[in-house]
C-alpha cells in the first residue's frame, strides 16, 4: 500500500475519532478544520497527486473523495446531534413554569393636576358653566392687549413672559388662560358663562411654589344684570364643593387690569379650620385666587356694549388648589413624576 494511501487512512480514522469527541460546535469546527483544512495532511496528500503515475494517482483520489465524504457525513451528524443538545439544554435554561401565577402590572390611574382639572371643571359644569379651550401659544393682543394691558401697562411687568421669537415678537407662551375669555366673547353673541382650565407659562424659578409652565382654570360670566353678589355666591359654592360645606369666602379689595372692582379671594385654611397655621401665616385663611367685575374696556375687546352686559370673572392655579386641598407641601412633587408620591392619588 502506498505511503500516502496509508496516510489518508490514519488521517480519517484520526478526524473520525475527533469528530466523535467533540463535545460543542466550536470543537466541531475544529476538528473539521484539522481534517479538510488547506493545512491539513490530507490536504498536502492531494498537493502531492501531479508527482504520482495515473495508476497510483487513481488510487489515491479515490481514497482522498472516500476519506472527505466519510468525514463530511460524520460531521453532519455530530452537529446535528450537538444542536440538539444544545436547544435542549436553552429550552430548559429559559423554561417557564406556565403554571406560575402572572405579575401582576400596576394599573394606570389620572395624574393629580388632571384629577383635579376634572374635579374643578364638574363643579363649574354643575352650576351650569360650560368648558372652552384656547391655543397656548397666543399673540400679543389677545394675551395683553385686548385685557386692558397696553403695551407700556404696568401690569405686564408682573407676568414676566416667554416671547416665541424675541421681545420684538407679536407671539407669546400665553402668560393666563384669560385669552379664552376675549375669543369665547368674540364667538359667542351671549350670554356666556365659561370656564377655561388649561397649561400657562412664566418665566419664574422652579421651586417648591413656584413653576414656569402651571396650570390655571379661568371663569367667565357676561349676561345682563350681573353683580358682585353673583360672583361671590358661585365662589362660596365653588370654595364649599372643594373644602367643605361649611367653607367660607373672604373678597379682599385687589387690583387687576381686565378687572374693576378687583378682588383677591380667601377661604378658611383647610388646614388649621381658621385657628391659624403656618402655611396662612396664622391669620387663618388662605388665598386661593383671583377675581372681580369684567372691565368695560375687556366687554369692548369682545364685542360687548359695556352698557347693556355686565360681567365677572375669576382664575386660580390648579397646583395652589391641589395644594390647598390635599394638602402638598412642594409643587415640584407635582411634576417630577415620583411614582411614591403619585401612588397617594389612587383613589
Amino acid at each position: 500500500m502506498s505511503e500516502p494511501i496509508v496516510v489518508i487512512q490514519e488521517q480519517t480514522a484520526a478526524a473520525l475519532e475527533r469528530i466523535a469527541g467533540a463535545s460543542t460546535t466550536a470543537e466541531l469546527r475544529e476538528a473539521e478544520v484539522a481534517a479538510l483544512g488547506r493545512k491539513a495532511p490530507m490536504s498536502q496528500v492531494k498537493a502531492a497527486l501531479a508527482q504520482a503515475g495515473p495508476d497510483e494517482r487513481k488510487q489515491i483520489g479515490r481514497a482522498l473523495s472516500e476519506a472527505r465524504a466519510a468525514i463530511e457525513s460524520a460531521l453532519a451528524e455530530r452537529e446535528g446531534l450537538l444542536r440538539s443538545a444544545e436547544d435542549a439544554r436553552a429550552m430548559q435554561r429559559d423554561r417557564i413554569d406556565v403554571t406560575l401565577p402572572g405579575r401582576r402590572t400596576p394599573p394606570g390611574r389620572p395624574h393629580p393636576i388632571s384629577m383635579m382639572i376634572e374635579w374643578l371643571v364638574d363643579v363649574f359644569v354643575g352650576m351650569g358653566f360650560s368648558v372652552a379651550e384656547g391655543p397656548e401659544i397666543e399673540t400679543d393682543w389677545f394675551n395683553f392687549e385686548a385685557l386692558n394691558m397696553h403695551a407700556d401697562h404696568p401690569a405686564r411687568t408682573m407676568q414676566d413672559t416667554m416671547f416665541v421669537q424675541g421681545r420684538e415678537s407679536t407671539l407669546v407662551a400665553r402668560t393666563h388662560t384669560s385669552p379664552v375669555q376675549i375669543r369665547s366673547m368674540l364667538a359667542t353673541d351671549g350670554p356666556l358663562y365659561i370656564v377655561a382650565p388649561g397649561r400657562t407659562y412664566r418665566r419664574d424659578p422652579f421651586d417648591a411654589t413656584h413653576s414656569p409652565v402651571f396650570h390655571q382654570i379661568e371663569g367667565l360670566a357676561v349676561d345682563r344684570d350681573v353683580s358682585l353678589a353673583d360672583l361671590k355666591g358661585v365662589l362660596t359654592e365653588f370654595a364649599r364643593a372643594v373644602f367643605g360645606p361649611k367653607q367660607k369666602v373672604r373678597l379682599r379689595p385687589s387690583y387687576f387690569p381686565f378687572t374693576e372692582p378687583s378682588a383677591e379671594v380667601d377661604v378658611i385654611c383647610p388646614r388649621c379650620g381658621g385657628e391659624g397655621c403656618g402655611p396662612c401665616s396664622r391669620s387663618g385663611w388662605m388665598e386661593i385666587m383671583g377675581a372681580g367685575m369684567v372691565h368695560p374696556n375687556v366687554l369692548r375687546s369682545g364685542e360687548y356694549d359695556p352698557a347693556e352686559w355686565s360681567g365677572f370673572a375669576f382664575g386660580m392655579g390648579i397646583e395652589r388648589i391641589a395644594m390647598t386641598a390635599w394638602p402638598v407641601g412642594d409643587i415640584r412633587n407635582l411634576f417630577e413624576n415620583d411614582l411614591r408620591f403619585l401612588g397617594r392619588f389612587a383613589g
